[in-house]
């Protein structure tokens, strides 16, 4: 008897709400994006969502915030015009994770002597960042960046003997790539894709600084 009022009258326990990880709040921020690149989302509620997904602790707060969008599309993508054919990873190598920058409310900077990855994502929100690849180690042709500024500004400085490419969009702001072709056709490669939605997206080359020994780099890593 006494067993029986214990379970008629003690209350089930909850599961305590799962913690959200940086990739958590990455992919949500990608189906946020995506939305927004397709009208289904203003300048203003993409900010307002986008706010609320750096600022979320858990993952229940990030499922309302796409829950009337779309699952982002499966299907393979399209080839990338800027992808080497040779930087395609062989049979059962390993995909290296792609590397974040985030800067909400605050600044965040990146530069000197670092091992630049195949991708880089960075996000601004009221924030600053700063990618300086001057002094660069490229370890493959083409580097990816994948930047998104909400009220926000991020600049991408790259030496004046590499090729900078990119495509991106402003919304009543600021995204400018400064396209440069390098004369050696194997140099390494960067391309910023993005957006700024009330923020500045800059990439160009920063005067005077080159890449010294580019062509060691090159037979060292690329051949």
């Amino acid at each position: 008897m006494d067993l029986e009022k214990h379970d008629a009258t003690s209350p089930p326990e909850t599961p305590a709400p799962l913690r959200a990880s940086d990739a958590d709040r990455d992919r949500t921020a990608d189906i946020l994006r995506e939305a927004l690149a397709e009208g289904r989302l203003d300048a203003e509620e993409h900010a307002e969502r986008i706010d609320a997904v750096y600022r979320a602790k858990t993952v229940s707060e990030l499922e309302p915030l796409v829950r009337d969008l779309p699952a982002p599309s499966r299907s393979r993508p399209a080839p990338d015009p800027y992808r080497f054919p040779d930087d395609l990873p062989g049979p059962g190598a390993g995909a290296r994770p792609a590397d974040s920058l985030v800067a909400v409310f605050s600044s965040n900077t990146r530069k000197g002597r670092w091992r630049v990855n195949r991708r880089l994502k960075a996000f601004s929100l009221f924030g600053n960042i700063e990618i300086d690849l001057t002094e660069a180690l490229f370890e493959q042709r083409l580097t990816v960046i994948d930047a998104g500024s909400v009220f926000g500004n991020i600049e991408v400085r790259v030496p004046e003997n590499i090729t900078l490419r990119g495509a991106g969009s402003g919304f009543c702001g600021n995204f400018e790539v400064v396209s440069l072709e390098a004369e050696d056709p194997e140099a390494p490669v960067v391309a910023v894709n993005g957006y700024a939605v009330f923020g500045n997206v800059e990439a160009k080359p920063k005067r005077g600084r080159r890449i010294a020994d580019l062509h060691d780099r090159l037979r060292k890593h690329f051949r």
